[in-house]
């Protein structure tokens, strides 16, 4: 835990009778990206604002950027950058005065300060914007400039509590481009998502959290790996080669209609291979193969026998 860049022990917060964190337990290592993946009200913003000093935990302890969040704060609060679902930027200032406020809050001075807001205006490709009214300004570009205010001060660590709620597809693809750069820059990221796809796409290691409880961890294909379910398909051109497959494939399932055949197994290289050699020894070819395995999807519904609210609303 000395060289992980959060680390935090048995977290717990409630509000009176309600337990939002019952005892969780994380570990970040410096430069990747960390995703704690949970439906609404599962405690994943409470956790961020535990971990950003936002919050006094109940009990548990935790470490970020090696400082204690209960007793060095100040330390703590150096060290990081916090972006949250809704961009708190000022409307009434323009692009580029959001970044200048953001800069004279901490102290950049003449060309250091125009040294930074302009590079960070070119990284987040909002110098033709620049001089426009925040408030003029789309999801997406009120999202990138946010992140940008967060970036001011340079943060080794950058949390991102649900970052593309509400943005469109395009938008939040832009946002993953930008936080793949910032870890290639060196910067660890602490994402909170309700997007399954997001987690999949960005994370090095997910952590899934329900009802105030960790119920699992790992990287993406660990965690897909926990469940049964991976199979192959095989289309056929005719239902004959269909039914012979079918013969030779114990425990497979037909669907005469698609005329495919679903076969349990893993997608490895030497189970696809006897698969095939088979079904070659008896002159049956497929015309169509594909692998297919459990997605976080299925990995969530298994952990916490319900969906995240975007599966729910597909």
């Amino acid at each position: 835990m000395n060289n992980a860049a959060i680390a935090a022990s048995g977290l717990r917060k409630a509000y009176g009778d309600k337990t939002i964190l019952d005892g969780i337990d994380l570990e970040v290592e410096a430069g990747t990206i960390f995703s704690l993946l949970g439906p609404n009200g599962a405690g994943k913003t409470t956790t961020v604002n535990l971990l950003t000093t936002l919050l006094n935990a109940d009990g548990g302890t935790a470490r970020v950027a090696g400082h204690d969040v209960a007793t060095e704060q100040r330390a703590v609060r150096a060290s990081i950058g916090v972006t949250g679902q809704f961009a708190a930027v000022d409307d009434l200032l323009t692009g580029v005065e959001n970044l200048q406020l953001m800069a004279d809050l901490h102290h950049l001075r003449g060309a250091e300060r125009k040294r930074v807001v302009t590079g960070l205006l070119e990284r987040f490709e909002l110098t033709a914007s620049a001089g426009s009214l925040a408030s003029t300004y789309s999801g997406g570009m009120r999202r990138k400039l946010d992140l940008a205010m967060t970036l001011v001060t340079k943060p080794q660590i950058v949390f991102l509590d649900e970052p593309t709620t509400g943005l469109d597809p395009r938008s939040r693809r832009t946002m993953w481009e930008i936080v793949r750069e910032l870890t290639s820059d060196g910067v660890t990221i602490f994402l909170t998502t309700q997007y399954l796809e997001e987690a999949d796409q960005l994370a090095d290691r997910i952590a899934v959290l329900d009802q105030g409880r960790i119920v699992a961890e790992g990287t993406s294909a660990e965690l897909k790996r926990r469940l049964p379910g991976s199979h192959i398909l095989l289309r056929f051109t005719d239902s004959t080669d269909l039914e012979a497959a079918q013969r030779i494939l114990a425990g497979s399932t037909r669907d005469d209609e698609a005329l495919t055949l679903q076969v349990p197994g893993s997608g490895g290289s030497k189970f696809l291979r006897g698969l095939l050699d088979r079904l070659a020894e008896h002159s049956i070819e497929a015309d169509e193969v594909s692998i297919h395995t459990p997605d976080l999807d299925d990995v969530f519904l298994a952990l916490t026998g319900h969906a995240t609210t975007e599966a729910e609303a597909q």
